[in-house]
């Protein structure tokens, strides 16, 4: 089949081909989702790692949706790909800052905006704008103040938090991080609160 036509063709309808056989459709498939994967990479890369490394991370996730998709699942494939991209960089992630032993050195996006950049996150101050005793404008953005909130996140956060906290940071919402943390939306949401509770009577 030539190149214009497989362009022509719906995600799903290039699957059952590469499942029959045809395997240069995995090309064009590959084509239309590496600005995506880029995306992504780019957005958890402030969580650490190397882009390069998370790109490759993000292909190999890409290629597992290929594998595993199942259209009676209801999802549509660019969603299943969406989140099998994120949960491989992601589990990425989290195995190169283990290698690290320095859980807290990828939370550079503190006071950083990113929104303007593509897939962007938003910075921590932003996340926890929304918590009524939290005033942002009450904290000094120095060193002194940095290390204190690297301090209170490893100290009142559980294993879960810090992981909703990483991934809020790159952007997603709870339901998107419900699906990368394979947990409930509405665990997620109790778990946005509790981050925001505690670390706004912490931080003012």
């Amino acid at each position: 089949m030539g190149k214009d036509k497989s362009r022509e063709q719906t995600d799903e309808s290039l699957l059952l081909q590469y499942r029959g056989g045809d395997r240069a459709v995995l090309d064009e498939l590959f084509g239309r989702y590496k600005d995506m994967v880029r995306i992504k990479a780019k957005s958890m890369f402030i969580l650490g790692g190397d882009n390069d490394d998370l790109i490759q991370e993000g292909m190999i996730g890409l290629l597992k949706a290929v594998r595993d998709y199942d259209a009676s699942q209801g999802a549509s494939f660019h969603s299943f790909a969406e989140l099998c991209v994120s949960r491989q960089i992601y589990t990425a992630v989290q195995a190169a800052n283990r290698k690290k032993h320095s859980p807290l050195n990828h939370y550079v996006s503190i006071y950083q905006n990113r929104e303007n950049e593509p897939g962007g996150g938003e910075d921590l101050l932003s996340v926890l704008e929304a918590s009524e005793s939290f005033d942002p404008e009450k904290l000094l953005i120095d060193r002194e103040n940095v290390s204190r909130i690297y301090r209170v996140i490893d100290q009142l956060l559980s294993p879960l938090e810090k992981q909703v906290l990483d991934l809020k940071l790159t952007g997603m919402n709870y339901t998107q991080i419900a699906a990368v943390l394979e947990r409930e939306p509405k665990s997620i949401d109790n778990a946005i609160g509790r981050i925001k509770k505690k670390l706004g009577e912490k931080l003012l």
